[in-house]
């Protein structure tokens, strides 16, 4: 009987504990925002960096006690650095019933949040004044590792999610599209991959390994179309253009072979 009260006392325990950190998570949610800025921009947010990312962005703030510094940058547009300050976590006083909690949490910093949950920024066009920033907080940029196709995986555009929509007359064409790179050092050229037949619509990634917002403008998508009858038909676009636009479209009007 004393073993199943020590149980149920370490269970109790353990709940509470749990629950310590369920009232405001691990990591905080500030949103970034600007609804003039349609291009993508960098943001250096600590020793984090977030490229070719679109406002509004939500950013995760880690647990601490310190202030983040952060700066976003972009083609057009000026650099423009702020910092995440930091409060006390009202919600953290429920962890009185769970003292081991609220140790837990104190450690860590979970007990604090940011300051606020939205920042405006207040982004200025490339020579039209001088750099919008608040005094003395200018954020760093940390380097970073060049790209190369043997070094995939290191920037966020990779993976870029856009809107694909593909159709033609008559439907029922099939559809096959490909990488053409002016960069190959950088981003590789693919060979024809497969999609489906006309009409076509998704929300998919490009999956291209090595691509940044600064040499998109160097690749290329190319859409081929083939029905049997019909001469087979090529467009080509440009992906720094498809990043803007976020979507890829266009319709082909199929052309009968001649006899």
């Amino acid at each position: 009987m004393r073993s199943f009260s020590y149980a149920l006392m370490c269970c109790s325990v353990l709940a509470l504990t749990s629950c310590a950190s369920m009232f405001y998570g691990k990591k905080g949610k500030v949103v970034l925002a600007n609804d003039q800025v349609k291009e993508p921009v960098t943001i250096a947010a600590g020793n984090k960096l977030y490229e070719g990312v679109t406002l509004p962005y939500k950013l995760k703030v880690k647990p601490g006690y310190s202030s983040m510094d952060v700066t976003v940058t972009s083609h057009s547009y000026e650099p423009y650095a702020f910092t995440i300050d930091r409060k006390f976590n009202g919600t953290a006083i429920a962890n009185i019933l769970a003292p081991i909690g609220f140790v837990i949490d104190a450690a860590t910093g979970a007990i604090m949040c940011p300051s606020q949950n939205h920042y405006y920024l207040d982004l200025k066009m490339r020579g039209a004044g001088s750099p919008s920033v608040y005094p003395a907080q200018q954020a760093i940029v940390q380097p970073v590792e060049a790209v190369t196709r043997d070094n995939p995986g290191a920037t966020d555009l990779e993976g870029t999610i856009i809107r694909w929509y593909i159709d033609s007359d008559p439907r029922g064409a099939r559809l096959f599209w490909r990488v053409i790179s002016s960069v190959p050092e950088q981003v590789k050229n693919t060979n024809e991959t497969y999609l489906m037949t006309t009409p076509y619509e998704e929300t998919r990634a490009f999956n291209i390994l090595g691509l940044t917002y600064e040499n998109s403008k160097d690749v290329q998508i190319e859409i081929k179309v083939q029905k049997r009858g019909y001469e087979d038909q090529v467009k080509r676009f440009n992906v720094r253009q498809a990043i803007d636009q976020q979507e890829i479209s266009t319709f082909f009007e199929l052309i009968p072979k001649s006899n």
